[in-house]
């Protein structure tokens, strides 16, 4: 025998999750954008790209390395030119006015005393230059034989020779400073690791912290602007479908309603109708009979039509006429003398379309509390006629007059007619209330008018 077990659901696929998650993140991400303001969003626009300046030069994104870096051997890249800078820097040395080769030559004659290198004289144009780079002394004599003008040459002349000597170990020193100087740094480089040198090395991560931060700030923007239109067009279309749920359940109520009171004829006028047959049999046999009759047509009418009204909404005149008519007739009955009606609907408008069981409300209540509390009792008129365009039925009687009544109603049938007209076609009908001359009530509806095919006549 074969166990059989029950199969387990199929696994979900890691990128179908990955992918779910990913659009039930951006749809809160957009829902967010949406709810705040504009100003909101460009103050922290601001501070998002203030955060990726800073943070694009820190840690993790940026950090240095110090790392040792291997170098070619001193051999291979001969760098011997600190030697060089030392034989260059000797001659500075030579230049002392105490060096054994530079010769000065003392001439005395009539003009002075002068004190000038060899050759400085007698050499060529090129070389008399070089040597009057070096320093010399003149001592010019005054014509006449002054022994205080004497003094002051000879005085200005040793003042010459010793700015002569200070400038000359001032440039001494300066160039032993910048010997020394590289004397130094090629001992360190001496002194260092052969073959390596410290190197610190940068690393930047961040650079594109701020490229993402642009580009992250203009994306946003579009889905703001674009979600936004979205949610508008979701709400409205969830507010319309509310309503019209809202709408086509009010209406079933009200039709179900209507229905019910269709289905069932008013037990206290069906009660009175039995009672009075049952009566005339004894004492009327052949008004009996038309009683009876008239209530097998009333119920004829009224019951086996209340499919179609569901289903539609309206029906026709004609058969809102089949009912009211024997209804009518069987209170002529009962009422005698006493209740005269007029129904005055040309035969066209019998197709017109037209919303089920208020006429027969108006009736009701124009004999239940205008004609029947009047003693004399009164005429009903039920009238039909095209009005600039639309179908206006107006059920007129002449008793005691709306709410004047010991009975008078409390609204609620006409509350329910407006609503129903409400529902079946909105600011197009009208239900007017007025009194009629000399007494009574006079109730008119207007509904637009539509005449439908293959009505009863």
């Amino acid at each position: 025998m074969n166990a059989q077990y029950p199969s387990k659901p199929a696994p979900v696929h890691g990128w179908q999750r990955f992918a779910s998650n990913v659009m039930r993140g951006f749809h809160v991400y957009a829902s967010w954008l949406v709810s705040i303001t504009w100003t909101r969003f460009v103050l922290l626009s601001l501070l998002l790209l203030i955060a990726s300046s800073i943070l694009q030069d820190l840690p993790p994104f940026t950090w240095r390395i110090d790392e040792q870096v291997e170098e070619v051997p001193v051999k291979a890249a001969k760098p011997q030119k600190p030697a060089k800078i030392e034989k260059a820097a000797k001659p500075e040395k030579a230049a002392k006015p105490s060096s054994p080769s530079v010769h000065y030559d003392v001439t005395i004659d009539e003009r002075g005393i002068r004190v000038l290198p060899r050759g400085a004289a007698s050499a060529p144009e090129g070389a008399a230059s070089e040597a009057s780079k070096l320093p010399s002394i003149r001592i010019d004599l005054p014509s006449s034989p002054d022994r205080e003008a004497i003094k002051e040459a000879v005085e200005e002349a040793r003042q010459a020779v010793q700015e002569a000597l200070d400038d000359k170990q001032q440039a001494i020193e300066q160039a032993q400073q910048a010997l020394e100087e590289k004397q130094r740094s090629f001992e360190e480089m001496q002194a260092a690791e052969p073959g390596t040198r410290r190197r610190v090395r940068v690393v930047r991560f961040g650079d594109f912290l701020m490229q993402l931060s642009l580009l992250l700030i203009l994306g946003s923007v579009i889905i703001k602007v674009t979600y936004k239109g979205r949610i508008q067009a979701e709400v409205k279309a969830a507010q319309a479908t509310e309503t019209a749920e809202a709408e086509s359940l009010k209406r079933q109520v009200v039709e179900a309603r209507m229905a019910a009171m269709q289905a069932q004829v008013e037990p206290h006028f069906l009660f009175n109708t039995l009672a009075s047959i049952d009566h005339l049999i004894e004492t009327d046999p052949p008004r009996a009979s038309i009683m009876q009759k008239n209530l097998i047509a009333l119920l004829r009418a009224s019951m086996p039509t209340m499919r179609e009204a569901n289903a539609t909404g309206v029906r026709d005149l004609g058969r809102e006429l089949a009912v009211i008519k024997p209804y009518l007739e069987i209170l002529k009955v009962r009422m005698e003398e006493r209740l005269m009606t007029d129904i005055q609907v040309p035969e066209g408008l019998l197709s017109a379309e037209f919303p089920p069981m208020m006429i027969q409300s108006l009736v009701e209540n124009a004999i239940k509390h205008g004609l029947e509390p009047k003693a004399e009792g009164g005429t009903l008129t039920v009238k039909a006629e095209i009005v600039h365009g639309k179908l206006c039925v107006t059920v007129a009687d002449t008793g005691l007059g709306f709410g004047k009544a010991a009975t008078a109603g409390t609204g609620v049938g006409l509350a329910n007619i407006r609503e129903r007209l409400q529902l079946l076609y909105g600011n197009k009908a009208t239900l007017a209330v007025t009194e009629n001359s000399p007494s009574g009530t006079v109730v008119s509806i207007s509904v637009p008018y539509s005449a439908r095919e293959g009505v009863f006549a």
